[in-house]
């Protein structure tokens, strides 16, 4: 019998974790467990989970740790409970009553061990704002596929080369395969696109399901908060602060790890500028 784990870490934010959680309650297909990870929230939310969402299991982390770890935490409890895929899911999402059953569905319809992201509606206009992209290394782009795709493919879903951890799909052979995020080398960004590069270099293939989706809150991405203050202490965050959209360190950590050769020049120099640039625009 197939068996889903959700893994949620959280931080503070209540307010999200309610909402998401009871969108996980009220899902047509019950075919899943989900592991809240509390890495040292204030805001008594594993208390609240427990009153609330008795069924959740609550694994409690410390504040020492980030996206990463705190993910490997559940993922690892999930491993040893037999689980046969593992479902990253950020607290800031609301799932469509028949999420999970459409990700069912995309398993059905993909090649075996393939990593399946989520689309991404907007919480505020309703619209879809992401559905997988792929990139280009030698450009240091993406294009997105939501500019090129208007309506739902015919098998339900859309090729990627990397994909987010907000709604990302992973079998467990994958980890047995790849090992689990890199928390040290991608303590916060970047953790999850690094995975899932390493395991499209391994065999496995990424998709998003077109009609797997998700409701997210653009504004509440601790980047993109930082990436708001323009001031001289936000663009030092930006470029070299954990949850900097724009972090250089990572940025070449990340290039000389994936990067093929014969595009790692542009890739750097491009990549590079637009980050230094980035902030301001």
């Amino acid at each position: 019998m197939e068996l889903l784990y959700i893994v949620i870490p959280v931080f503070n934010r209540w307010h999200f974790t309610r909402a998401c959680l009871k969108s996980l309650a009220e899902q047509s297909d019950k075919r899943f467990k989900t592991i809240v990870v509390d890495h040292g929230s204030t805001d008594d939310t594993s208390g609240q989970i427990a009153q609330l969402f008795p069924d959740v299991i609550v694994l409690k982390g410390d504040e020492t740790m980030w996206w990463a770890a705190a993910v490997n935490m559940g993922i690892e409890y999930a491993l040893q409970q037999k689980a046969t895929y593992v479902l990253t899911l950020n607290n800031d999402t609301i799932a469509g009553p028949d999420y999970v059953a459409q990700l069912f569905k995309a398993i059905e319809n993909a090649p075996a061990n393939s990593l399946i992201g989520s689309t991404s509606i907007d919480a505020n206009t309703h619209q879809v704002t992401y559905c997988g992209e792929k990139l280009s290394w030698f450009a240091e782009t993406s294009s997105p596929n939501i500019k090129h795709v208007t309506a739902e493919p015919g098998n339900g879903l859309l090729e990627v080369t990397h994909f987010p951890g907000r709604g990302l799909l992973i079998p467990a052979a994958v980890f047995k395969k790849i090992g689990l995020f890199d928390d040290k080398g991608f303590p916060h960004y970047m953790a999850d696109y690094e995975f899932t590069l390493r395991a499209a270099k391994s065999g496995s293939a990424l998709f998003c399901a077109w009609n797997a989706r998700i409701i997210t809150y653009p504004e509440a991405s601790g980047a993109n908060e930082i990436k708001a203050s323009k001031t001289v202490n936000g663009y030092k965050q930006y470029l070299f602060g954990i949850k900097g959209g724009g972090n250089l360190p990572l940025f070449y950590r990340y290039a000389l790890r994936h990067c093929p050769v014969y595009a790692l020049p542009s890739h750097l120099i491009l990549g590079t500028a637009r980050r230094l640039i980035g902030y301001w625009i």
